[in-house]
């Protein structure tokens, strides 16, 4: 019966989390794909893992953390084909996704995997910086500093930021 009772929680945990997360991971790699592969292994390692990611105070955090991590892998190994990949980058479709979703998605292709990382936690997830700091293993003071460059990075391209950042020049 303890099978079946876990099965029945990470069936709930899958279904309860798996749109959300490919939408984060989606963002922090900028490929349906490739969120989509390295978000299956995700599932795939929790499922080998369960009895133990269960028990985290937040599962949804290891997913999204191993599958950036998978991502981050893939990317390594076939960076001559990533290369060639952004020259001809197009906008893809995630499904159901606005426009401005698109447009976010492209502008976050442009900014360093750290900063893209940051800001897709921050901002879209909607952890605080201390969470960030504690998902990524960064310190504090590099996720604000990684958070700042982001948002300076994405001013061009997102009003959002233009207007964040135009706000925190008028209190220096």
């Amino acid at each position: 019966m303890g099978t079946a009772r876990s099965e029945a929680d990470f069936e709930a945990f899958y279904s309860a989390s798996s749109r959300r997360l490919l939408g984060h991971v989606y963002a922090m790699v900028g490929d349906v794909a490739e969120a989509e592969d390295a978000l299956q292994e995700a599932y795939a390692r929790a499922w080998q893992r369960w009895g133990r990611v269960a028990g985290y105070e937040d599962p949804e955090a290891w997913v999204r953390t191993v599958a950036y991590r998978i991502a981050v892998s893939s990317w390594r190994r076939t960076a001559n084909r990533l290369r060639a990949h952004r020259r001809g980058a197009r906008a893809e479709e995630e499904p159901g996704a606005s426009p401005d979703r698109l447009a976010l998605i492209a502008a976050l292709r442009a900014i360093p995997a750290e900063q893209r990382r940051v800001i897709v936690l921050h901002h879209l997830v909607g952890l605080s910086v201390e969470e960030v700091a504690q998902e990524t293993g960064a310190p504090i003071g590099t996720v604000k500093s990684r958070l700042a460059r982001g948002r300076r990075a994405l001013a061009g391209h997102v009003s959002e930021f233009a207007d964040e950042n135009q706000e925190a020049e008028n209190y220096v």
